[in-house]
């Protein structure tokens, strides 16, 4: 009777217990299809890359893992052979699970009293990565095998594999195997050798004991093992595991979130805001940036910043003078290069696209393009003279404009008075042509918030360098305006290409009138303000700018190619410093690019094209360019005998 009672406790228990877990188990395997979705239908956060418009890499931008996603087909076999060889050499043969692995690590670990060893397949690797917590419980082993079984009769072998090496994390901030293998040793896959291979195999276990940028000789050990391993099984031969056993190869302690032009990252980022997964879909950005004109931008605006701050004998810490400069392609108004700021990391804020500092003298050009196409020529005569203008409202007050020379000269030629910057000059003209005529052709040519008042003609409204590009095509696409554009495509990470608003080119003015204003923007430099933008051997036009007190300096030029505005001010809107006009600080900044562009493409275009139509006259000689069918000298006659009122 007692034998029964006990054999009755023991096997009730026992019986008890697998039934229970027999049904914890069937729940398990019912329930596996909804939890492993997340493997199967396995979307990953992919690095999105911003490349240049050669293909060069300009940055990786992601959110929280940065990954560069691969192909099964893409991993070399060996790499496959590798990882079998360290972490689960039966993986073709088992179904998620090796028992012999998993006997074998149980008794270690009761042999050791303790937890040393998991014979986990790399299927429960995956799975546990992916799905689970990292808690050593029965409970969860038991969903880690029901799991990993299910995945085995879900997936294939392949698509299992593919997973693993793109989820993993190998140290250094690199998720998946492609990432770690262009950060460590800037390699595709398929160029890796057998040993770089195993270095990076062997860093799943631990990514950060292994890493070989801070421990290399671990890291060549752990390899040197994994390659005896590979020949043990016969997946190398003695030749090559010997060769792999000397070899060290090179690795390179840098991440690919290193940032080439970080102003126009930003930019790009805040251009592509509405897609919503930019930074964790996979896209390839391709820019019209050429990374080669970019590096020249950067280094000549940080030239002409330590310039100005050396003139003024001040100290760069704690300066508040910072610069922009926008390059585009004359012919397309492709953003070749674009600069921000001096300094990226004291200041991300975009002073090329986000401020709009006043424009001063490098409005001119299109007060004088007004004038060209309401009948003036170049040799036409102007007034420089003094002038008062009433803007009081109520109370008395005048605006009394001054030449910078506090000179004046009487009659000038319109063709002087641009090359020269000459203040009342240019309002004198103004005032001649009418303003309801001005405010109608700079709203034709693109200008917005332009103020109601005298000032404009000295550009006394703001303009960001980008706005500026903007505006300054028109003369240096001959009459075109052309919307500055930065980015060339987005591909997303199937291949698809998404669609992006262009505008397309604004014809204003025909080639022929365009040219009048050019020629005389080409003397500017020549022998006017801008003589610090002239560049040996290429014929370059442009215009300076300065604001009131030198607060802003501005010079907005271009060659037959290549158009660069550059900007100096200072981000608390106090003076630059005194006599740091636009032709001082920042004439000098486009000719250290130019020269650069020179040396980076040395078949940049030299030379301006004269369109048909322009005729070209000698006067005391001068040379005079117009469209019309009267001489300058008639018109010369026909001002003098009706003098402009003031």
């Amino acid at each position: 009777m007692l034998k029964k009672v006990l054999w009755v406790l023991f096997i009730l228990p026992v019986t008890l217990g697998s039934v229970l877990g027999g049904g914890y188990l069937f729940i398990l395997w019912v329930g596996a299809d909804h939890e492993i979705r997340k493997v199967v239908d396995y979307k990953p956060e992919i690095a999105s890359r911003i490349v240049d418009a050669k293909g060069r890499l300009v940055a990786n931008i992601y959110n929280k893992e940065f990954r560069i996603y691969t192909h099964f087909s893409e991993i070399p076999p060996k790499m496959v052979e590798a990882l079998l060889a360290v972490e689960d050499t039966l993986f073709f043969e088992h179904h998620g699970i090796n028992l012999d692995a998993i006997m074998r690590a149980f008794l270690k670990n009761i042999r050791n009293q303790k937890y040393t060893e998991g014979g986990s397949t790399l299927t429960q690797q995956l799975v546990k990565n992916m799905l689970l917590t990292r808690e050593k419980t029965l409970g969860r082993k038991f969903k880690e095998v029901v799991f990993s079984l299910k995945l085995e009769r879900t997936l294939t072998k392949e698509q299992i594999l593919e997973r693993y090496f793109n989820q993993t994390f190998f140290g250094h901030g690199f998720y998946g195997i492609k990432t770690a293998s262009l950060g460590y040793f800037k390699k595709p896959l398929s160029a890796l050798t057998l040993k770089e291979i195993c270095m990076l195999v062997a860093l799943p276990r631990a990514p950060s004991f292994y890493d070989p940028t801070r421990r290399l000789d671990f890291s060549l050990a752990r390899a040197n093992s994994i390659v005896k391993r590979m020949h043990d099984l016969g997946w190398v031969s003695t030749e090559q595991m010997q060769t792999a056993l000397t070899q060290v190869p090179k690795v390179y302690d840098t991440t690919l979130t290193q940032n080439s032009a970080p102003y126009v990252v930003d930019e790009v980022v805040r251009t592509l805001s509405p897609l919503s997964d930019l930074k964790t879909g996979g896209y390839t950005i391709k820019l019209y940036l050429n990374l080669d004109y970019q590096k020249a931008a950067q280094e000549s605006l940080r030239n002409g910043y330590e310039r100005i701050i050396k003139r003024l004998k001040e100290e760069q810490e704690n300066n508040t003078l910072n610069g922009a400069i926008v390059v585009t392609d004359t012919q397309t108004g492709h953003i070749v290069a674009m600069v921000g700021g001096v300094d990226h990391q004291k200041s991300p804020f975009n002073r090329a696209t986000q401020t709009k500092r006043q424009f001063g003298s490098a409005i001119k050009p299109f007060i004088y393009q007004i004038a060209l196409n309401n009948g003036f020529s170049s040799a036409s005569l102007i007034p420089d003279v003094a002038r008062s203008f009433d803007t009081s409202v109520g109370k008395k007050k005048y605006w009394r404009p001054k030449n910078d020379n506090r000179k004046y000269s009487g009659f000038i030629t319109l063709k002087k008075a641009l090359v020269h910057s000459v203040n009342l000059a240019t309002i004198n003209l103004a005032e001649y042509i009418g303003f309801d005529t001005i405010y109608r052709d700079l709203d034709a040519y693109g200008f917005t918030d332009v103020p109601k008042n005298m000032s404009i003609v000295l550009g006394s409204f703001g303009m960001s360098p980008l706005e500026a590009s903007m505006q300054y095509s028109l003369f240096s696409s001959y009459g075109n305006i052309l919307e500055p554009t930065l980015i060339e495509s987005v591909t997303d990470a199937n291949g698809n290409q998404k669609i992006l608003k262009t505008t397309p080119p604004k014809s204003v003015l025909s080639p022929a009138q365009a040219f009048l204003t050019i020629a005389i923007l080409k003397e500017v430099v020549a022998r006017g303000t801008g003589r610090q933008a002239q560049v040996k051997g290429m014929q370059v036009a442009g215009k300076t700018g300065t604001s009131n007190n030198y607060v802003d300096g501005w010079f907005c030029g271009f060659t037959p190619s290549l158009q660069a505005i550059v900007w100096y001010g200072r981000d608390d809107n106090s003076k630059i410093g005194y006599g740091m006009t636009g032709g001082v600080v920042a004439a000098p900044v486009f000719a250290d690019f130019m020269k650069q562009a020179l040396r980076i493409n040395p078949s940049l275009k030299r030379a301006f094209r004269v369109p048909e139509g322009v005729i070209e006259q000698q006067i005391n000689g001068e040379t005079y360019y117009t469209t019309q069918g009267s001489t300058p000298h008639q018109e010369i006659r026909q001002e003098i005998n009706e003098p402009l009122m003031f």
